[in-house]
């Protein structure tokens, strides 16, 4: 079976930041996204694969076979928008995207501009939604 490129790395958080984010204001966001996670997870940030700083995790395995581990959430601060890893993707919970603010929605992804573009209390909801969802599927790790 195929091995998973999103692992979590032994890669400076910070200085992935730094060197990755490139604006001002995507480095802001992105220290300032790092505090907003860490306070929902309590977990502290680390890197996963070479562009996505997440944040605990969850060991998943599908009725196909495949099994591997990801972060509860995270997010990654790209080039034309900072992608948050923080949402479910199923439509149950869409309605928590109602009040979050701009964005625009991948399959299990949120985009946005700048963290200034959304509701951080919402943002919450959503963080805190998904991984009460993700506890009830998988193996969380406390």
């Amino acid at each position: 079976m195929a091995k998973n490129k999103t692992q979590e790395t032994n890669a400076n958080v910070n200085d992935f930041i730094e060197s990755f984010a490139n604006t001002e204001q995507k480095k802001l966001d992105s220290f300032e996204l790092i505090k907003i996670m860490k306070a929902a997870t309590g977990f502290e940030p680390k890197m996963w694969g070479p562009s996505i700083i997440g944040f605990g995790s969850y060991h998943y395995k599908y009725k196909s076979g495949h099994e591997g581990d990801a972060p509860l959430v995270g997010f990654s601060p790209r080039k034309a928008e900072i992608s948050l890893y923080v949402f479910t993707g199923t439509e149950e919970h869409e309605y928590l995207l109602e009040n979050l603010g701009k964005f625009r929605k991948g399959k299990a992804c949120i985009y946005i501009k700048k963290l200034a573009d959304i509701n951080v209390d919402e943002l919450n909801n959503v963080m805190a939604e998904t991984i009460k969802f993700l506890d009830s599927r998988y193996e969380v790790e406390k």
